[in-house]
C-alpha cells in the first residue's frame, strides 16, 4: 500500500473513531515494529493533528475579544474589557469551563473598525479562537459579521444595531437590546408627555445611521412629526450650530443618537443657548460618565436602559437582581467604579458562551446551535430566549426608562 493508501485508511480510522484500536494493534513480530507499521503510524499521527482543532488541543480555550478599550468609544469598551478579565480570572479560579482553562485575547481596536476588521482576521486565521466577544460598536461589529461567518468562528456582539442579527447570520449573536425597542420606549413616553414634534441628532456612525434609520421609520405610526434632522461628526467638540437649528424650528423635543462624547455636548450646547425641551437620549447614554460630562445640563434627560442601572431599587421577585447584583457588587469592589449597561454587555456574552459550552462540550458547531435554542438565560440586560429566527433574544421588556436626577440615574416616575 502507497502513501496514499495510507492515508485513506488513517482517515477512514479517524472518522470512525477507532483510531486508538488501530494503534493497539501495531504489535512488535519477531522483535521489529514492521516498517509499514512505522509509516501507517506517522500518517496517522499526521491526520490525527489535522483533526484537533488549535484552540482545543491543549488544556485551554482561546477566547477572543474585540473592545474599543480607547478612542471615542471607550466608554463602552473599557468596562466591557475589565468584565471579561475579572469574570476570566474568577472562572479560571474555579478550574476553568468543563477542565479548559480560558485563554482571554484582548485586541483593542480604538473604536476603528479598519482595526476591527485586522483584528477579526488575525485571531481567527493566525491564533484559531473558539470564539469571539464584541465588538463594542455597531460600526466596527458590522465590519466583521462577514468574516465571522465565512470562518465559522461564534461572534457575540456587544452593539445595539439590528442589521447586526438581520439579515440572520448563522454564527453571529449579540446580547445589546435593540435599537428599534429603544426607539418605541422613547416614542411611548413622548405621548405620555404630549410630544409629537421632534428634532434628531446622530453621529456619523454605524450606531447613529442605525438609530436615526429606526426613528425615521417608526415615528409615523406613532404620531410623531420629524421637523429636522442632523448627522455631526463622532469626534465633534462643539455641536452649537446644530442645535440652534434645532431650536428654529419649534420642536418640542430633541433625540440624539450616539455613543460617543459628543452626545454629552449636544446636552450642554442646546441648554447654553437656552433650549428648555425634554432631550432624551439612546440607550448609548447607559454609561454614568456622559451624564458627569454634562453637568447640571444632564438633569431631566430621558432615556432607555437595562435595570442593571438601577439594580439597586429593583424588587427582590425580579429574577435579573440576584444576577445583576452579584456581578455589580463584584466590579464596583475589583474596579472603584459603577458599573454600566456596557460592562453588562460582556458579562452576558461570557455567560451565554459558557453555559453553552458546559451543555455541549468543546465542538463549536454544537456550541453555536446550543446558543441558537437557549431559552430563559438570565442576564443583567434582560432574560434571553434565543431562536433560530432570533440571534438577540430580547424583547422591548428589557428596557426601563430612565432619567438624571441630581448627578445619578434614577428610574422615571411613571
Amino acid at each position: 500500500m502507497g502513501v496514499d493508501g495510507h492515508l485513506d485508511r488513517a482517515k477512514n480510522l479517524v472518522r470512525c473513531g477507532i483510531l486508538h484500536c488501530a494503534q493497539n494493534d501495531i504489535v512488535v513480530q519477531g522483535g521489529k515494529i514492521s516498517m509499514r507499521m512505522v509509516k501507517l503510524l506517522a500518517v496517522i499521527t499526521a491526520v490525527l493533528a489535522l483533526h484537533i482543532t488549535p484552540a482545543l488541543a491543549s488544556d485551554s480555550i482561546k477566547l477572543g475579544a474585540i473592545l474599543s478599550v480607547t478612542g471615542p468609544a471607550s466608554n463602552l469598551g473599557a468596562p466591557e474589557a475589565r468584565t471579561l478579565e475579572m469574570l476570566v480570572d474568577d472562572i479560571n479560579a474555579r478550574g476553568g469551563i468543563i477542565g479548559k482553562k480560558v485563554e482571554l485575547l484582548i485586541k483593542d481596536t480604538g473604536s476603528s473598525p479598519e482595526k476591527a476588521v485586522s483584528f477579526a482576521k488575525q485571531l481567527i486565521e493566525e491564533e484559531k479562537v473558539f470564539a469571539i466577544i464584541g465588538p463594542s460598536t455597531s460600526g466596527e461589529t458590522m465590519a466583521i459579521k462577514n468574516i465571522a461567518e465565512e470562518g465559522k468562528t461564534i461572534l457575540i456582539s456587544c452593539a445595539a444595531a439590528e442589521v447586526i442579527v438581520n439579515p440572520l447570520a448563522k454564527y453571529v449573536f449579540k446580547v445589546a437590546p435593540k435599537d428599534s425597542d429603544a426607539v418605541i420606549k422613547i416614542f411611548q413616553q413622548m405621548k405620555k408627555m404630549n410630544i409629537s414634534k421632534i428634532g434628531v441628532l446622530s453621529s456619523n456612525t454605524g450606531f447613529g445611521k442605525a438609530g436615526k434609520e429606526q426613528i425615521e421609520k417608526l415615528a409615523p405610526e406613532h404620531g410623531i412629526q420629524i421637523l429636522i434632522s442632523e448627522v455631526y461628526d463622532k469626534s465633534a467638540t462643539d455641536l452649537t450650530a446644530e442645535v440652534t437649528k434645532l431650536k428654529a424650528k419649534g420642536i418640542q423635543a430633541i433625540v440624539n443618537w450616539s455613543i460617543e462624547p459628543a452626545q454629552a455636548i449636544v446636552i450642554k450646547n442646546a441648554r447654553q443657548i437656552g433650549m428648555t425641551v425634554p432631550i432624551f437620549q439612546s440607550h448609548g447614554f447607559a454609561n454614568i460618565q456622559y451624564a458627569k460630562a454634562a453637568g447640571t445640563a444632564a438633569e431631566g434627560v430621558i432615556f432607555p436602559a437595562s435595570r442593571i442601572i438601577v439594580a439597586d431599587v429593583l424588587p427582590d421577585k425580579n429574577p435579573q437582581k440576584p444576577v445583576i447584583m452579584a456581578y455589580k457588587k463584584a466590579y464596583e469592589v475589583k474596579y472603584h467604579e459603577d458599573v454600566s449597561t456596557f460592562g453588562g454587555h460582556t458579562h452576558d456574552a461570557l455567560m451565554i458562551l459558557a453555559r453553552a459550552v458546559r451543555e455541549a462540550g468543546y465542538d463549536r458547531e454544537k456550541v453555536r446551535n446550543s446558543i441558537e435554542h437557549m431559552k430563559n438565560f438570565i442576564g443583567t440586560a434582560g432574560v434571553f430566549n434565543f431562536s433560530p429566527t432570533d440571534h438577540n433574544g430580547l424583547d422591548i421588556d428589557a428596557f426601563a426608562m430612565l432619567t438624571v436626577k441630581d448627578g445619578r440615574f434614577v428610574l422615571l416616575e411613571k
